[in-house]
């Protein structure tokens, strides 16, 4: 009979959880020694738990279905929680597998010993569990499957203390039901068709589920009907765009450009999406972003069917042969000169290469980014969905072993790249074909505009000083080549175009380290908490203007 991890793994296994993102300790060696008796689950190490549990995230997302992650006692989950909770604003699955002491070495409060399904109920919100007998250890698998499946997908975590683990008497389950979302009813569809066909300015707010292929066409014969703007989440999980399918306009992060989006709105329909609200609090500006004079409905809530309900609006607004709106395809020139931010997504646009994987956790960089790729060949876009810096990188790895055929392309900042630069190492050890781009301007420049929103006061040397990477200056490339990733550096369009095509072309992890200005500096910063300012008062042309000027 096998022992607790041996029917746990096989378990997961048994429900199609095949991956797992590790970074054991000494209560988790029983599991780790398991992992040999089971040849369908791989086993990935990683060098800090940010990046299993952000790993798990882009794996997640792209493949469908949970990894799972292994995690040592409550400070390996401490070091993890940042992009579990980045998972679960997307309401991303993923099983959570946190070892724990033995039982009766619980109470002797040891050096390492915490109080884990506390700290687990930060991400874990519906589903924390400690096993506490061997032979239950796989029913409590099934159950945070369960969990983690949905809807709306959670991370669920299942706390597995050492002696449950190497105990005997384990006992393999099957997996659970397959999860069954709730279906909508008809009449608050067609209460919803009716605000629909009314006189005022309508929309649709897109997220989750809803920025899939089906979905979105779905979405666009609504908005080819009925007149409704398609708005998607500011951070989507995961959103499928380009040359062919809808294209979709997202909520700007900046509150007072998203209140140009939403400003005239009378009602705003949210599809698999939360009514939008600021990121922060300022002094002054209202938090929630849509006008009071708008109604908002639910068409489907994260619980409930997205395609089907979205189908029935179609079919209550007789919109089943309305042609949608689909994006032409464009790619930009190829860029030349000095190196820009926007020069980088340029070339990204004029380069992308099929069924391309983005990862977009650019922050100020990628502020052209949509613009620049709209026309490209149909790619995936990860965004950073929780606001918590240190996912890219580990997304890429995820999302890289959930879809080995596709090229996956990671923009990441260079001051969150070293949240998680670990993660090139597990790209290189698993021979990952990811470019990794590091916007390197030497800044947390979104820190800067922040701090000049905020209206702080006497802004000097020492608060600045806080926002700036430049002593000592950071080496990218030599930091990727020390990991075993091949890497190099480009101060020109020229030399990023050159490492890109070769980035693409040749297999195994890349970096480029790309040496640019800030792209919100000097003059212009300081000028942009007026023009924000001034957004309200301004006629609505000129504010939706200056909008796609800032954040197209």
């Amino acid at each position: 009979m096998p022992n607790g991890a041996q029917a746990l793994i096989q378990t997961l296994a048994d429900a199609g959880i095949k991956v797992c993102f590790t970074n054991p300790g000494t209560s988790e060696m029983h599991f780790v020694a398991a992992l040999d008796d089971e040849p369908r689950m791989r086993a990935v190490l990683t060098l800090f738990e940010g990046v299993a549990t952000g790993a798990a995230d882009g794996y997640a997302r792209m493949a469908g279905k949970p990894a799972a992650t292994l995690l040592h006692l409550g400070c390996g989950l401490g070091n993890g929680l940042a992009n579990l909770h980045n998972a679960r604003k997307g309401k991303v699955p993923i099983v959570n597998i946190v070892g724990d002491h033995a039982t009766y070495h619980v109470p002797l409060d040891a050096q390492l010993q915490s109080d884990i399904e506390t700290v687990a109920r930060n991400v874990s919100p519906g589903f924390v569990r400690t096993s506490q007998r061997t032979a239950e250890l796989a029913r409590d698998a099934v159950a945070a499957i369960a969990a983690a499946l949905g809807p709306p997908g959670q991370v669920a975590t299942l706390i597995l203390p050492a002696d449950v683990s190497w105990g005997e008497g384990g006992v393999p389950c099957p997996p659970p039901a397959p999860p069954a979302p709730k279906r909508v009813d008809t009449a608050r569809i067609e209460a919803i068709a009716g605000a629909l066909r009314g006189r005022g300015k309508t929309a649709l707010l897109l997220g989750g589920r809803a920025l899939r292929e089906s979905e979105l066409l779905a979405a666009a014969k609504i908005a080819a009907r009925s007149g409704a703007k398609l708005l998607a989440e500011v951070f989507p999980t995961r959103l499928e765009r380009g040359a062919g399918l809808p294209p979709v306009e997202r909520v700007a992060y900046l509150a007072e450009l998203a209140g140009v989006q939403l400003g005239e709105l009378d009602h705003l329909v949210l599809v698999d999406a939360k009514a939008p609200v600021s990121f922060f609090a300022y002094p002054g500006k209202p938090s929630e972003l849509v006008p009071a004079r708008c109604t908002v409905h639910t068409l489907a809530a994260p619980d409930e069917d997205v395609v089907g309900s979205l189908e029935a609006l179609v079919r209550a607004l007789g919109a089943e042969a309305e042609p949608p709106a689909l994006q032409p395809a464009r790619r930009p020139d190829r860029p030349r000169g000095r190196l820009t931010a926007e020069k980088v997504c340029k070339a990204i646009g004029h380069l992308m290469p099929e069924r391309a994987i983005v990862i977009d956790e650019a922050i100020t960089s990628g502020l052209m980014l949509p613009m620049m790729t709209a026309g490209c060949p149909r790619h995936d876009l990860i965004t950073l969905t929780g606001g918590a810096i240190g996912q890219g990188l580990p997304n890429a790895i995820g999302a890289a072993i959930a879809c080995p055929e596709r090229p996956v392309i990671a923009l990441i900042g260079d001051g969150t790249a070293m949240y998680t630069i670990q993660a090139l190492w597990t790209m290189a050890r698993e021979s990952l074909d990811v470019t990794a781009v590091i916007f390197a301007n030497a800044s947390y420049s979104v820190l800067n505009v922040e701090l000049e929103r905020v209206g702080a006061e006497r802004i000097g040397p020492k608060a600045r000083s806080q926002l700036d990477l430049t002593a000592p200056a950071l080496d990218f490339a030599r930091l990727a080549q020390g990991m075993g990733v091949h890497a190099t550096r480009a101060d020109t369009a020229e030399d990023f175009c050159h490492a890109f095509e070769y980035a693409l072309a040749m297999p195994g992890p890349h970096l480029i380290e790309a040496v640019i200005p800030e792209s919100l500096s000097g003059a212009k910063r300081r000028m942009l908490p007026h023009v924000l300012r001034a957004l309200p008062r301004l006629p609505a042309p000129i504010a939706r203007a200056l909008k796609r000027k800032l954040a197209p």
